[in-house]
């Protein structure tokens, strides 16, 4: 069976990936690719990577567009998704790769993004833990995705965050307050947009903090995957840096042990959490996760650590923002919905060197 798919916002650099995954992917057919800015315009002209889709012509972003397609993943920027979506059929699975979606809370969305609440989908994480582990059944977000017809992708940094330390929250053997996440990101996170700091001069040879302080738009977010693995109400320091390479997400995320956990419980959980997963992998004890490891690919790889001077426990993953940071957990999650082997379009390894 195909499936007829629309991408909109397919000039930026996330909608771009969703077409590059889809281009593989042998049960779609993007019949419709639209933008603003670029309205009209041949797409080989202004992605000229995307040579399955070169002769297509960009349309605009409308209800009148995107109606009429079994699919429509919209790459478009935070608060541009919901009156879009809000108009499509029931019928039609729309994969927001926006935030306007993720957050449950109409108040933490206010507080973050000082506008209305859209409403809460079911979120796009499939291998997060969705509540504390009992008699060994870990229940996680994939179930919620089969048969959805709205699905909310979720945020580059809280992809490899969340994925970090869940298994530890749901199984109670780290504390939920105080915990630490330090993520480096490429410049492609930030978007195509023109700004003067992801310049080359800039930003080459530099790294730099931005949203210090507990203000990045994606703490709510991660406290909200924390909150429902662990089941008590987190409290999380964020700290996001620019890293000067084009792709990738290094997260070092760090939580209080109860006392008495080892390492080797830390070790078996996380096992167990990730073992059947095709996508997210605990390394060898002694290997350590790079972002070229992963470039390219739906793949997250992670490694953990006691410190027991500070009785804390380090997890570093590592994602590739565009693809298991965005567009390759949107088709991951449309896989599921649609019934489709959740692996589908998605085999690509690491890209090295």
């Amino acid at each position: 069976m195909t499936f007829s798919v629309a991408v909109s916002g397919a000039t930026g650099y996330a909608g771009g990936e969703v077409l590059r995954l889809l281009a593989q992917h042998p049960h779609v057919e993007v019949t419709t690719v639209a933008a603003h800015s670029q309205a009209g315009a041949r797409f080989g002209d202004v992605m000229p990577h995307l040579r399955s889709y070169a002769d297509m012509t960009v349309q605009e972003t409308s209800t009148e567009s995107l109606s009429g397609h079994d699919v429509v993943f919209l790459a478009l920027p935070h608060g541009a998704s919901a009156s879009i979506a809000s108009e499509l059929p029931e019928s039609t699975l729309v994969i927001d790769a926006g935030a306007d979606h993720r957050l449950r809370d109409p108040e933490a969305w206010k507080a973050f993004y000082g506008t209305d609440h859209a409403g809460h989908w079911p979120y796009g994480l499939p291998e997060l833990v969705t509540e504390p582990v009992s008699g060994g059944v870990r229940i996680k977000r994939r179930s919620s995705l089969v048969g959805a017809r709205r699905i909310a992708v979720p945020g580059c940094y809280p992809t490899g965050a969340q994925l970090a330390l869940a298994p530890g929250l749901a199984e109670g053997l780290i504390q939920p307050e105080d915990i630490v996440i330090v993520s480096a990101s490429g410049t492609s996170g930030a978007g195509k947009s023109l700004k003067p700091h992801l310049q080359a001069s800039e930003a080459m040879s530099s790294m730099s903090p931005y949203g210090v302080g507990g203000v990045h738009r994606h703490v709510p977010e991660i406290e909200q995957g924390f909150g429902d693995a662990s089941g008590a109400i987190p409290s999380v320091s964020f700290t996001p840096t620019l890293a000067p390479m084009p792709r990738g997400i290094l997260t070092t995320a760090t939580a209080r042990l109860f006392p008495g956990v080892t390492e080797e419980q830390l070790r078996e959980a996380w096992q167990a959490t990730y073992e059947d997963e095709p996508f997210v992998h605990l390394l060898p004890e002694g290997q350590w996760p790079t972002t070229k490891s992963v470039q390219g690919s739906n793949h997250v790889v992670m490694q953990l650590a006691v410190d027991e001077r500070a009785g804390r426990l380090v997890v570093t993953s590592a994602i590739d923002n565009l693809v298991k940071g965005t567009a390759g957990g949107a088709i991951q999650s449309m896989n599921i919905a649609l019934g489709l082997p959740e692996t589908t379009g998605l085999t690509q390894e690491g890209l090295v060197p």
